[in-house]
């Protein structure tokens, strides 16, 4: 079972996409759609989705997938979980990358205050991130040093910010799951 997390823009016909792309790893793949406006009702309403979703499968090593706003939330929803989690050009601050945005961007460094002190280095070989080069929403460079301590990183050259093609990279999100 494949849980997938997608941006800010929800109703992107990216996602579907992204969604068929990833039953190439695992049929199962479900969309954990949340507001993307309301950062605290996100988090419990997302925790409380997957915890749902998970009584509804035997699959020993679930995982989650998100894309930018979506892999910020995928990371920690998949680490108060237990469960992988696939990080493709994450959002890590939108607290100041989101202004503007949502209403209460505030909330994500409160959601980040609250959060388990160092929960990176505990859930160090949990996650895996896929960075592009040709981002043109998000800094990758400053992702990856943020990240490269505790997860491994896989460039990709060609990819923009909203990643529509997963294909190069679909052996690597499988082996991951399945390792």
């Amino acid at each position: 079972m494949i849980f997938y997390l997608h941006g800010f823009d929800a109703t992107s016909p990216g996602n579907h996409e992204k969604m068929r792309q990833l039953q190439f790893i695992d049929p199962d793949v479900r969309l954990i759609s949340y507001s993307t406006l309301h950062p605290k009702h996100d988090m419990q309403h997302l925790l409380k989705e997957v915890a749902k979703q998970m009584q509804y499968s035997d699959d020993p090593a679930p995982l989650m997938v998100g894309v930018g706003l979506g892999a910020y939330w995928a990371e920690r929803i998949g680490f108060l979980n237990g469960l992988k989690s696939v990080l493709i050009n994450p959002n890590l601050h939108p607290e100041e990358t989101m202004q503007g945005k949502i209403d209460r961007p505030e909330e994500y460094a409160d959601i980040a205050n609250k959060c388990v002190s160092e929960f990176r280095l505990k859930n160090t070989h949990k996650a895996m991130c896929i960075l592009s080069r040709m981002d043109e929403v998000l800094d990758s460079e400053a992702s990856a040093a943020a990240l490269k301590p505790y997860y491994p990183i896989e460039w990709d050259e060609t990819q923009p910010h909203k990643f529509p093609l997963l294909a190069a990279h679909l052996p690597k999100i499988k082996a991951f799951k399945l390792g």
